[in-house]
């Protein structure tokens, strides 16, 4: 696993799974068809399930993503993640301290970190976050309610200059928008109800890689 904190620069889609959003569709059935349509990395995000049904989920897509070459990550809970063998956990900034999250999980496994300020950021950076969840970068409807504001593509941009680590934006964003993300500098983007709400998620995940790669074409 230790080559996977390397490579995250190139996590360009990170399908953040859903189930509120997914018209009836599991999380593992998220999973799938996100990886289908060629997702860099699938990250579980589930609130309220008990702890033995969020390991049952995270064992199955665990599996799945081990079998296409895929990166797993747990949103919040780092025991889970580990009991289920996932590539790394991310961490908000109301959740378990960077720094002791990065001492549960090792050195060789993916630490994200969520930040809506250059401060927050660089504090995360420090801590040892192998890339910074920043946002909302647009209004996110619906997905996080408590995300707070839109932070913009200019601060955005002044956290990608400023951190040496990568930067996925998350919030709002879809197909209309990601063009100008990349160009403000973002690693790559973290999408909810952009893909996971989709009749057709693999379709989305598609539409989604191949305007990002438009974009890096290009960005300076």
């Amino acid at each position: 696993m230790a080559g996977l904190r390397s490579g995250v620069k190139s996590w360009g889609t990170y399908v953040v799974t859903d189930a509120t959003l997914s018209r009836g569709r599991s999380h593992v059935e998220v999973a799938r068809e996100a990886i289908g349509g060629g997702a860099d990395v699938v990250q579980l995000r589930e609130k309220d399930a008990p702890s033995r049904a969020l390991y049952e989920i995270a064992e199955k897509i665990r599996r799945l993503t081990r079998d296409a070459g895929v990166p797993f990550i747990v949103n919040d809970r780092v025991d889970i993640a580990l009991a289920a063998g996932a590539d790394g956990v991310h961490v908000g900034q109301d959740d378990l301290p960077a720094s002791e999250a990065r001492r549960l999980i090792g050195p060789d496994r993916v630490l994200g970190v969520s930040a809506a300020s250059l401060e927050e950021a660089l504090a995360a950076e420090r801590d040892g976050a192998d890339y910074i969840g920043f946002g909302p970068v647009f209004e996110a409807r619906g997905t996080k309610p408590d995300s707070g504001p839109p932070r913009g593509l200019e601060l955005l941009a002044d956290v990608c200059e400023r951190c040496a680590v990568a930067v996925i934006a998350i919030g709002g964003i879809n197909h209309g928008n990601v063009d100008r993300v990349i160009a403000a500098g973002a690693a790559g983007v973290a999408v909810i109800s952009g893909v996971v709400g989709a009749r057709d998620i693999a379709a989305a995940v598609r539409d989604l890689k191949e305007r990002i790669r438009q974009a890096r074409g290009s960005t300076p």
